[in-house]
């Protein structure tokens, strides 16, 4: 068992964000989109090394649930019918300390593969 926990899991008012304060004290502030994109879901990550998905067109997604999972995660759901991501207190720490790296390196990816963080438009 991890000696990291969180001690509050809170849904921002508009979806857009999940709020996760550790008993440390450690507290980060976690975009929809960024948890969508880098869930540790097989259908982002794959089935083993270098099998995992750049996922585009979740910029507006929204968290629509957060279910406990034993007493080591949390299953979000998103509003696009994502749910399969377990997101353990460990990957959530380390979300909250290099996100932004993570998230650098996918914006990275999106471009190199001509892809965007926006949904794309349905032909008329």
């Amino acid at each position: 068992m991890t000696d990291i926990w969180p001690t509050e899991l809170r849904v921002s008012k508009d979806r857009q964000s999940l709020t996760v304060t550790f008993n440390d004290g450690a507290s980060f502030a976690l975009s929809a989109e960024m948890l969508r994109v880098l869930s540790p879901s097989a259908e982002v990550q794959g089935h083993g090394p270098g099998q995992g998905l750049t996922v585009p067109g979740k910029r507006n997604v929204a968290i629509i649930s957060a279910t406990p999972t034993g007493n080591y995660a949390v299953r979000l759901g998103f509003d696009d019918f994502h749910d399969t991501g377990i997101f353990t207190w460990t990957y959530l720490r380390e979300l909250g300390e290099s996100g932004d790296t993570k998230f650098a390196d996918y914006e990275r990816d999106l471009a190199a593969k001509g892809m965007s963080r926006d949904k794309a438009e349905k032909p008329r």
